[in-house]
């Protein structure tokens, strides 16, 4: 551990700190119709898009509505990505490698990840994808899945700050405004300060290089800097490259690389503002914000004190001796970063549903490595993916103010509204969504020779880290991976494909079924039997129901082990 490192990551947190409420404050007038410094340009715009596509923008939407408009536009946005992958040999534009088409299995893979924020790769995108695929079809479900995230978490918002409403507001509007008012202009402006940090940004095929050797060797190129922009700041992750941030073509300097570190949390964070704003509960959108951040921290000071011991394999032989990371860990990190940048890399993109990371976790040290992994297990609620990271921690929110009314002996209140019986319903079943369908395939998996454990590289304890890492990543809507586990097979492919979609939209319901039922209540002032959400005892209580709820949700399935072990082998060997 440097003073270098402890450098870095204080001068993260201040300026995250600095660009939460501006940010914040620009997210709520965009998203509740208020005039902007863009409006001028962008109002003619959305007016045209409303008229082409039949919007009646004076037209809200009950909860139901608004979850059949989501679910509908995402599954046809997935299906075009899905063709665009398996034509994309024979649409001959903008495919100069003129590489083959994506075989089924895999595009159904690929096209989920990308529709649910996951971006999950099973695959080399730079020989796999063409520049037609990685832009109409990649590219923009970077977009449309970042904007889908934003709009659920306002749409929880307005829940809690509406009283006596049928309606939540209406998805083409959110999400339409969300495009062109926020992830458009901010995906531009990140590309062009990308391409003068010198990432490619051009259509020419691929350069093949003479090297002093006398061999050849093939430079991959092409759009990369728009892609890697809305990459990053729509918490996407799923990099132009195999080796994404870690690739010198996404990531080349060490302002590049704080940069991009940054604008994964910029959204995120600043939907705590806009909660803040929007419900007008001056502190607590702050008091969300602390406990988010506290949690973040914790995590960043235990992977980055794990990676600067030497790796535990190595028994106190061999060292790694450099000058920002004397005797640590450099297995699998950047080396132009080191290992605090690395940790504060690996530690943002595990929190907030980002797989654009520039070390492999598999690399990690044990305890580095239970850290990314239990961040995801967490419910990516520590800032996490846009907008999801908010609506996650609100489901903790409402069960925190549910355990404090409990204490007191009275029917618990969330910022004028009574929580009664359906709203924990709600809440507890986003929260046990997550585990079951990590830990049940899982246990499949594990228990499946010929489908599951033929494709890991490391057998015992190990291994079945990575199986259950791959599944955690994919529900969890993450993408990143732990290596060492072979996931570009038929069983992987389609099976990760479904938990991807069962991971995002089975616990976009229940969120959306929350928000429709704050809706419809009565507001009732507070009294002196109110908790206050807005203190620093209300900061801990969150960060206790998070870290409590988060670990005590895996260990009732796991306790299903000895009971569905002998089914599971049986049905394991059939394969």
């Amino acid at each position: 551990m440097t003073t270098n490192g402890w450098l870095q990551f204080g001068i993260f947190c201040v300026v995250l700190v600095l660009v939460t409420r501006p940010a914040g404050a620009y997210i709520a007038q965009v998203l509740e119709g208020e005039r902007t410094w863009l409006s001028p340009i962008l109002s003619p715009l959305e007016r045209l898009i409303h008229r082409l596509c039949g919007v009646n923008t004076t037209a809200e939407m009950n909860w139901r509505e608004y979850a059949f408009a989501l679910l509908g536009f995402s599954a046809v946005s997935m299906i075009v990505t899905y063709c665009i992958e398996r034509m994309q040999l024979i649409l001959h534009a903008l495919n100069p490698q003129r590489l083959a088409a994506v075989t089924p299995d895999l595009a159904w893979n690929t096209a989920a990840s990308f529709t649910t924020n996951t971006n999950w790769q099973s695959y080399v995108p730079e020989t796999t994808m063409s520049y037609l695929t990685q832009m109409a079809g990649l590219a923009t479900h970077n977009f449309f899945s970042a904007a889908t995230g934003i709009v659920v978490a306002i749409a929880l918002i307005r829940g809690i700050r509406r009283t006596t409403s049928p309606t939540i507001g209406n998805f083409w509007v959110d999400m339409t405004r969300t495009l062109l008012y926020i992830l458009l202009p901010g995906a531009l402006l990140y590309a062009l300060f990308l391409v003068a940090q010198g990432v490619p940004q051009n259509l020419h095929a691929y350069t093949v290089a003479h090297t002093l050797e006398g061999q050849t060797q093939t430079i991959a190129q092409g759009p990369v800097a728009s892609q890697e922009s809305i990459k990053m700041l729509g918490t996407n992750g799923g990099g132009f490259f195999n080796a994404n941030s870690a690739h010198p073509f996404e990531n080349p300097t060490p302002l590049s690389n704080f940069i991009q570190i940054l604008s994964i949390f910029l959204i995120p964070a600043g939907l705590t503002y806009t909660l803040d704003r929007m419900t007008g509960s001056t502190g607590h959108g702050w008091a969300v914000f602390a406990a988010m951040f506290l949690l973040f921290a914790a995590g960043f000071v235990a992977v980055f004190w794990a990676e600067s011991q030497p790796h535990p394999s190595l028994h106190g032989g061999l060292q790694t001796a450099t000058a920002t990371a004397p005797g640590g860990n450099m297995e699998g990190k950047e080396v132009r970063f080191g290992i605090a940048g690395s940790a504060l890399f690996a530690t943002v993109t595990t929190d907030a549903s980002c797989g654009a990371v520039n070390s492999m976790h598999d690399s990690f040290t044990p305890l580095g490595g239970l850290v990314v992994l239990t961040n995801i297990m967490l419910g990516e609620v520590i800032f996490g993916g846009v907008g999801s990271g908010l609506y996650g921690m609100l489901i903790f929110v409402i069960l925190a103010v549910f355990i404090a009314g409990l204490m007191v002996g009275r029917t618990p209140e969330y910022l004028g509204k009574k929580i009664e019986a359906y709203d924990v319903k709600m809440a507890m079943l986003y929260v046990l969504i997550f585990p079951l369908i990590i830990l049940t395939l899982t246990a499949i998996f594990v228990l499946s020779p010929k489908i599951g454990l033929a494709s890991l590289a490391n057998t015992g304890p190990h291994g079945l880290s990575e199986i259950l890492y791959a599944f955690t990543s994919a529900v969890g809507n993450n993408g990143s991976a732990f290596a060492g586990l072979n996931a570009n097979t038929w069983w992987y492919n389609v099976t990760l494909g479904w938990a991807m979609l069962a991971g995002r939209f089975l616990m976009l319901i229940p969120v959306l079924a929350l928000a429709g039922n704050l809706a419809q209540k009565k507001s009732v002032p507070p009294s002196a039997g109110t908790f206050p959400v807005n203190t620093p005892l209300f900061t801990a209580l969150l960060v206790g129901v998070v870290l409590i709820l988060g670990a005590l949700t895996f260990f009732p399935v796991l306790s299903l082990g000895p009971i569905l072990e002998q089914l599971l082998l049986k049905a394991g060997q059939l394969f």
